[in-house]
């Protein structure tokens, strides 16, 4: 049950991958974002050295959370894979697990439906692979020490 759990939320994860890489710097003109955008795009300064925009900080962490959303996947994948076997995996388990619940909580609290649901989705799915494997691996020995 937990790898299944796991690897539900690891395909969660890369749906909510591709939609956030997809959709973060779409304009719909509907939103009237025009004039934002522009100066976004237009407003540079000197940081470190380097001329940079609000656009290229706007852009850089979205493909941040792109590049973390990928890895939580490839994590979650893994974790179907050794969680039942490796007791002592029960801090990460949980920890990734309460990171997404706060992912989803921030979402809700300054994004918009989509992302709303899919981070809730992955956090439940996350916090349920912990406590099942957190049962499983308390009924067995661990196989890795």
């Amino acid at each position: 049950m937990t790898r299944i759990l796991y690897r539900i939320a690891s395909v969660l994860l890369l749906l909510f991958a591709a939609g956030h890489q997809f959709g973060f710097r779409r304009e719909n003109p509907l939103w009237r974002t025009e004039s934002v955008v522009a100066a976004m795009q237009t407003t540079t300064f000197i940081v470190d050295g380097f001329t940079r925009s609000y656009w290229s900080f706007f852009s850089g962490f979205g493909f941040f959370v792109t590049a973390l959303l990928v890895f939580s996947a490839l994590l979650a994948w893994t974790l179907g894979d050794i969680a039942v076997r490796v007791r002592e995996l029960h801090v990460l388990r949980w920890a990734f697990a309460v990171c997404y619940v706060g992912i989803a909580v921030m979402t809700w609290m300054y994004f918009f439906i989509a992302p709303g649901v899919l981070s809730t989705a992955v956090a439940l799915v996350l916090c349920v692979a912990a406590a099942s494997a957190s049962k499983q691996s308390a009924s067995r020995a661990p196989l890795i020490s």
